[in-house]
């Protein structure tokens, strides 16, 4: 795959090491926080010449694939327009106790990222990196074919941008395993669910999934 601009938004765990990898493998990255790029010299420095800090406008419109791992509960400040007609990886997860209540997620009528899909209604909206924990998204990564490589579940509505995603999860070395559309994949891997888990090898992933 060639390299690619990506725009990620949020820059935690989640967000700072998914940087980190993307550049390691040749894709160019501007991140965004909501302290202001000024706020992140330090990291965009460790990550060297392939990153740069911008607001999350720039950084949205800045990227062919848009990451957003920001806390769910702000997920309606991502902005639409810059992200129209571009796939967005949800690294979100929605937690009651931190994002307050909503109740259609609660009440089982719809999932978190249904609601972005909703926000973002001219983007391509693909869940995934959600369900591993961000020391082995950073230190776990193995070569194709391994037996042993970690599987991160993915969902989405949209084939060709699950594709996409599935194959920068490839070049920093884990397995995408399809969980589905938004509505039902998505609940296969949300907190609580049997395949949110913290990074198991990919055959493990999915027997989880198709229990």
């Amino acid at each position: 795959m060639a390299g690619k601009r990506i725009g990620i938004i949020g820059a935690g765990h989640i967000g700072g090491t998914l940087a980190k990898r993307f550049v390691d493998t040749g894709h160019e990255v501007a991140i965004a926080n909501s302290r202001g790029p000024e706020s992140l010299g330090e990291l965009v420095g460790e990550l060297g010449n392939r990153a740069q800090a911008m607001t999350a406008a720039d950084a949205a419109r800045f990227g062919e694939v848009v990451v957003v791992a920001v806390p769910f509960g702000r997920y309606r400040e991502v902005p639409a327009d810059a992200v129209a007609g571009k796939i967005v990886v949800d690294a979100n997860n929605y937690y009651p106790n931190r994002d307050g209540h909503f109740a259609e997620v609660d009440k089982d009528r719809t999932t978190s990222s249904e609601l972005l899909q909703a926000h973002l209604r001219d983007a391509r909206v693909v869940k995934a990196f959600n369900a591993i924990r961000w020391t082995n998204l950073r230190d776990e990564g193995r070569p194709h074919g391994d037996p042993d490589r970690i599987g991160i579940p993915i969902s989405g509505d949209d084939e060709e941008a699950k594709r996409m995603v599935a194959g920068l999860m490839d070049q920093i070395g884990f397995d995408a395993v399809d969980a589905g559309s938004l509505a039902v994949g998505g609940r296969k891997h949300q907190p609580g669910a049997a395949a949110y888990t913290y990074g198991v090898p990919t055959e493990e992933l999915r027997r989880l999934l198709d229990d």
